[in-house]
């Protein structure tokens, strides 16, 4: 029988596919650990170890995928615990700081309210939790430290309690404080390196304007308030040459760089690619973008019918689905999302050696306009 020419393109374009399954389900992952700080997003549940308040994240309907509130802002997993499944570790990433925590293949450090220059007394700024880390170093050889994967996601408090308490902020003020923060930040990553440290993952800000709390508490209505992302534009545009630098520096450091920012902001823009009914809402809250009071008992807060369906869970906090997501994207992704390298690469990269490729400024047109298919190890198929 004669293939038509149809044919023939159809087996040439779904062959690259399925090969690259094959590949990608049968690559072998070294068992390293996986450590993570920063803020809410990466909380596993440490803030509840460091206050005797009651915290809506330990209550219903946080969890509520799962029917098991366990201090994550999320209605069920969060971001560490899908890269956590990735690598092998048969469970969700532990809290560093509950007693008798499993953290023989990593913990998670990060604490709700956590930011870089300062935190509250019931949360731990970046440099805190790294000095914890290092009171707990002892549960790890220095070896397993050096091959293991070191994730931050941390700042979205530096610059948001900045824009509520300096509005009318001139250029200058806003450049001088993203350098403060940058600075800082890069300070902690030093401190975790001299702890033996060498392969990073450090998340940039999303479109912090566009979170339901910044739509409703500035009033923006259906827009963005383009201050905050003007902000978070900034300071994400330093990370990567910072990681750079030490890099080249650095023989043994290794990095990597997620770009949230345009993972957000393309999901906001054409939300039905991706699946999302609703982008400029929260599933769980009341306001005028259901942005306060989540999971707090004095508060009836509406939740939504199919939280699947909504970008955000709570006022700053994505659903679990969105959180698998891109979960995916940084272990598996293309360039376009995450550069030099992938989480999967980077595990694999030999320790000790130089990095070959180095962060590279993407033009904003492409990566705001232009999407891609990721292939994730279990064979599903993700837009980036």
């Amino acid at each position: 029988m004669e293939c038509s020419l149809v044919s023939v393109l159809g087996i040439l374009l779904v062959y690259p596919l399925f090969h690259n399954l094959v590949t990608i389900s049968g690559q072998h992952i070294p068992a390293v650990g996986l450590f993570t700080f920063g803020d809410s997003s990466f909380d596993a549940g440490n803030k509840k170890f460091l206050t005797s308040a009651s915290l809506p994240q330990n209550f219903w309907p946080y969890g509520k995928s799962r029917d098991d509130p366990k201090g994550k802002f999320s209605d069920g997993k969060i971001v560490p615990d899908f890269i956590a499944k990735f690598m092998g570790i048969p469970h969700d990433l532990p809290p560093a700081l509950k007693p008798g925590a499993d953290v023989s293949r990593g913990a998670s450090f990060a604490v709700g309210s956590a930011s870089i220059l300062g935190s509250p007394k019931d949360s731990l700024t970046l440099n805190q939790q790294v000095r914890k880390f290092n009171q707990m170093i002892s549960n790890w050889k220095m070896d397993y430290i050096q091959k293991s994967v070191f994730m931050i996601s941390i700042g979205m408090e530096d610059y948001y309690n900045f824009t509520k308490n300096n509005p009318n902020a001139e250029v200058s003020a806003q450049q001088a404080f993203v350098t403060s923060v940058t600075n800082r930040l890069k300070s902690d990553i030093n401190l975790l390196y001299s702890s033996g440290a060498s392969k990073f993952v450090v998340q940039l800000l999303e479109p912090l304007g566009c979170l339901p709390i910044a739509r409703q508490e500035f009033k923006t209505g259906n827009d963005c308030y383009e201050k905050l992302n003007d902000l978070a534009k900034q300071h994400n545009a330093k990370i990567g040459p910072m990681m750079n630098e030490m890099a080249v520096t650095k023989q043994d450091f290794q990095f990597t760089v997620f770009d949230f920012y345009n993972v957000i902001l393309r999901r906001t823009q054409r939300n039905m690619n991706y699946r999302f009914s609703v982008t400029n809402i929260s599933c769980c809250g009341v306001g005028s973008h259901n942005a306060y009071g989540c999971g707090l008992p004095n508060v009836h807060s509406k939740l939504c019918e199919y939280q699947r369906s909504y970008l955000y869970f709570d006022a700053r906090h994505n659903t679990e689905k969105a959180q698998e997501a891109f979960a995916h994207l940084i272990f598996g992704a293309d360039p376009n999302v995450i550069q030099p390298m992938n989480v999967r690469e980077l595990i694999v990269y030999p320790v000790n050696e130089p990095m070959r490729e180095f962060w590279e400024d993407p033009m904003e047109e492409k990566l705001s306009l232009v999407h891609d298919v990721d292939v994730d190890p279990s064979g599903s198929i993700y837009l980036v």
